[in-house]
């Protein structure tokens, strides 16, 4: 995502000109931050938009390697120092509960956090527990396995496990 970066001279502002501007540009950073739709899924869901939620998403989408609350907490404090955990929860859960981001369980870890909304699979690595999107090859509702008797998907996801990348090589060493 494009960062805008204005410059702005105070000593020219003699008729609330520089009130006038701030709100356009506020109103341009909305927009510019709402390219994913942040502003129109969280008004669907009835919510507002808040610096918090949108500085929170954008943590999200910043980094797609699917982060604890911890982590969204860690990264989110170095642009919002004042955001606290509990606010990063609230957040989280508004993003999910207007389908921004999903959560995304792993055996009995914390509950991680994905931002691609798209039908996708997932790989966990099992030496350094990184999680990594992996791309469907087709967007079939039905899995590629035989269901039960009576059983309806409605979608699914396939979990794969192993080493990525950097922990492969480490073990070959």
């Amino acid at each position: 995502m494009q960062s805008i970066q204005f410059r702005i001279i105070l000593n020219i502002d003699r008729a609330g000109l520089l009130r006038s501007l701030w709100g356009r540009m506020k109103k341009l950073a909305i927009e510019e931050a709402d390219a994913p739709g942040l502003l129109q899924q969280l008004g669907k869901s009835g919510l507002r938009i808040t610096p918090q939620r949108e500085h929170v998403y954008n943590v999200l989408l910043g980094k797609k390697n699917h982060p604890t609350a911890e982590e969204v907490f860690i990264r989110a404090k170095k642009g919002m120092p004042e955001i606290s955990m509990a606010t990063v929860y609230n957040c989280l859960d508004a993003l999910v509960s207007c389908g921004l981001v999903r959560q995304v369980n792993q055996d009995r870890e914390a509950t991680r956090f994905c931002s691609n909304m798209q039908p996708h699979h997932h790989f966990y690595c099992d030496e350094c527990g990184a999680a990594h999107d992996i791309e469907r090859i087709d967007n079939s509702t039905e899995p590629p396995v035989a269901m039960p008797q009576g059983f309806k998907p409605s979608r699914y996801e396939v979990t794969i496990r192993g080493l990525c990348p950097e922990c492969a090589v480490k073990a070959n060493k």
